[in-house]
């Protein structure tokens, strides 16, 4: 058995992408967590956080742990995982901070387990860690994290996922430093939907997937409208509807929240641009006197990675 351990690049991801709720996703170029694994011959995981999150150690209640324990007892408990976990994506910042460590321990093991694996048996493997962080087996974070890109989750019951052709874009994101939880998030949403907003949103979600595989910025702009979920979710974010009218007037595409928020992020053909729209993000929460941490980044065309430490 090779004890080396592996050094992992998890990226951060943005879902939902405005309409596509728990369905669409992409991954960012930065920021990224860092993970250090490596197989033991024991059949027990050793856990190690590298950071100041406090998260658990105990395998049972950390992300990272619950997929190594599912691929281990796929394996009939043959070997077992040490790890050292570097986090950059603050959890609940909405950025896919569980999903990078759920879909990092995923592959970081496939890689580790000579590729034996299919990137949709290891999206089965890491949903178990969202299923930990929020209480849901959704997708919509995990997918990105390992395929790269711009991902569409077709269907989970059976698993169907799409990887889209996104022309190149930048994003600006902007992180208030307040907290919203994905549970509170979700139990506010509407259990109906008037037959008119599914409809005008359906038009939205296939707009929006047409315009990315065409390349039509155009169409991707108009189609980033969400009438659904964000109507509801955006009371959770003090200037959401300011920070939405400015970035559109530094000519942002379009954006909204980033997962379950808090992060808003607003997509950009050039990165000009997006570092224009970080600044007007920005301001309205200088203006509000709310601290924040930002980001521009390109969409990357890359997963998690893995390299010999």
């Amino acid at each position: 058995m090779n004890n080396a351990f592996i050094k992992v690049h998890c990226p951060a991801t943005v879902a939902n992408m405005v309409c596509g709720f728990d369905i669409l996703g992409f991954a960012l170029e930065s920021p990224n967590d860092i993970m250090h694994v490596r197989l033991i011959d024991e059949p027990t995981i050793i856990i190690q956080n590298l950071d100041d999150y406090g998260l658990p150690t105990e395998p049972e209640k950390n992300v990272a742990g619950v997929v190594f324990k599912e691929i281990m007892q796929h394996e009939g408990n043959a070997f077992g995982f040490e790890v050292m976990i570097q986090k950059s994506i603050k959890p609940g910042s909405g950025l896919g901070s569980s999903a990078a460590s759920a879909a990092g321990a995923a592959v970081a093991a496939n890689h580790l387990l000579n590729h034996k694996f299919s990137k949709d048996e290891l999206i089965q493997f890491a949903m178990f860690g969202e299923k930990l962080a929020c209480g849901v087996k959704h997708a919509d974070n995990i997918t990105p994290c390992i395929m790269g890109g711009v991902t569409l989750v077709r269907s989970i019951h059976p698993l169907d996922i799409v990887r889209l052709n996104a022309p190149e874009m930048y994003v600006a994101v902007v992180h208030p430093q307040i907290e919203v939880k994905t549970s509170d998030a979700r139990q506010i949403l509407r259990k109906e939907v008037q037959l008119k907003d599914a409809i005008r949103q359906w038009g939205n979600i296939a707009g929006l997937v047409a315009g990315l595989e065409q390349g039509n910025y155009d169409l991707i702009s108009r189609s980033l409208e969400d009438v659904i979920v964000e109507p509801v979710r955006s009371m959770l974010i003090p200037g959401f509807e300011a920070v939405k009218q400015k970035s559109k007037e530094a000519g942002a595409l379009g954006g909204g929240i980033s997962g379950s928020g808090p992060s808003l992020f607003m997509l950009c053909k050039e990165k000009n641009t997006a570092i224009e729209v970080e600044g007007a993000m920005k301001e309205v929460f200088i203006q509000l006197g709310i601290e924040y941490k930002s980001y521009v980044s390109k969409l990357s065309q890359q997963g998690v990675t893995c390299t010999e430490s």
